[in-house]
């Protein structure tokens, strides 16, 4: 039926026009006790044998919904409603922005993705974390808060950016994500240089701890496909430096050669970030080179191209604990989490592995061992 209905309603509408409408039905929805109930109980079954822990939290699953698509923080019961197990919201910046001129949200159909040049569009940290400080959940689910940088800030006073972010969101976030790897704030990719990297995270890990003194808040750094081999090995070995508590890998990507690309060339050659399916392959291998390099010292989560339970099951054998979707929900629709949670409970249990922890990396780590 959503397929149907894609096809006929949603594919012939502006896709900013379509997410905005979609994300109001189901704010909408989870306002109804009754109703969010109903919705819950069809969409989000629980499998004790999928139950999750990942820098200290417990879930009801591995499966969570990646940043992007709850911006403001508005819809977080909402998304638990639909069986996401955890909750990523942002990207959030210190001040609020508009983002980029529109039209800067692009469907590719035939290759299952999307481009998106949103621009960190949001309400700023101060906004944000009022709404999540007066949230009453409906829902017991773990929250993400993932902060980056403002446009209009300078390179050089990115720090301090951060930090007011993190002073504000991080009592909040049950984790906190530091994202510099969105193609679409100009020159924020440049931090992801570990010369660069190195004092930002150490001044958010500080914030966060002066900030909340009762609990430590896990940090988390989400990096770039499109980092070389040699950078993303950097990367790891910083976060093992830090102590840092996860990778997020990885993010959209500016490359288009070689994904098979068949959607008309107008929309292959729009700027900005490209998602879904044609990301799959180096967003995994990418996953792969971080777990063969930090192996259980530092929390993966693998997010990139996921479109079906075994898109998440090879995430989860390539090293990751957590895995995110996003863009494939444009098409997949409400049933998605329900077909990953069933598929990812059957696979496991065809599996010689215990418990989805055991399965962590038991690929990567078969390769090394022959």
């Amino acid at each position: 039926m959503y397929q149907l209905f894609f096809r006929l309603i949603f594919r012939r509408m502006d896709p900013e026009k379509a997410h905005h409408l979609a994300f109001r039905w189901i704010r909408l929805a989870a306002r109804v006790p009754v109703l969010r109930t109903y919705v819950a109980a069809v969409l989000a079954p629980r499998d004790v044998r999928l139950r999750t822990e990942a820098f200290g939290l417990r879930m009801h699953g591995p499966f969570g919904l990646a940043a992007g698509f709850d911006k403001n923080a508005v819809a977080i019961d909402g998304m638990a409603m639909l069986g996401f197990d955890h909750v990523e919201i942002g990207t959030v910046t210190a001040h609020p922005q508009p983002g980029n001129p529109r039209k800067r949200l692009f469907r590719l159909v035939a290759d299952r993705a999307l481009i998106n040049r949103m621009g960190f569009n949001n309400d700023g940290s101060a906004t944000v974390a009022a709404r999540l400080a007066e949230r009453r959940a409906a829902f017991k689910a773990v929250v993400g808060v993932n902060i980056g940088k403002t446009k209009v800030v300078p390179e050089a006073e990115a720090v301090g950016d951060y930090v007011t972010s993190t002073e504000r969101l991080a009592a909040h976030a049950d984790y906190l994500v530091v994202n510099v790897s969105s193609p679409n704030t100009p020159g924020l990719r440049d931090l992801q240089a570990v010369d660069h990297l190195r004092p930002l995270l150490t001044a958010v890990r500080e914030a966060a701890d002066r900030t909340v003194t009762s609990r430590r808040v896990p940090l988390l750094v989400k990096i770039a496909p499109d980092l070389a081999d040699e950078d993303v090995d950097a990367v790891a070995d910083l976060a093992v430096a830090l102590g840092l508590d996860g990778i997020i890998a990885t993010n959209t990507t500016i490359a288009r050669e070689g994904l098979g690309l068949t959607s008309a060339p107008a929309l292959v050659a729009e700027t900005g970030g490209l998602s879904g399916a044609p990301l799959k392959a180096r967003s995994l291998d990418v996953l792969r080179r971080l777990y063969a390099r930090v192996g259980d010292r530092v929390t993966l989560v693998g997010v990139g191209g996921v479109t079906t339970a075994d898109d998440a099951w090879e995430r989860i054998l390539a090293g990751a604990t957590l895995v995110q979707g996003y863009s494939a929900f444009i098409y997949e629709g409400p049933f998605w989490c329900r077909a990953i949670h069933r598929g990812l409970a059957e696979r496991l249990a065809a599996s010689p592995h215990a418990t989805l922890a055991d399965a962590v990396g038991a690929d990567v780590r078969k390769e090394n061992a022959s």
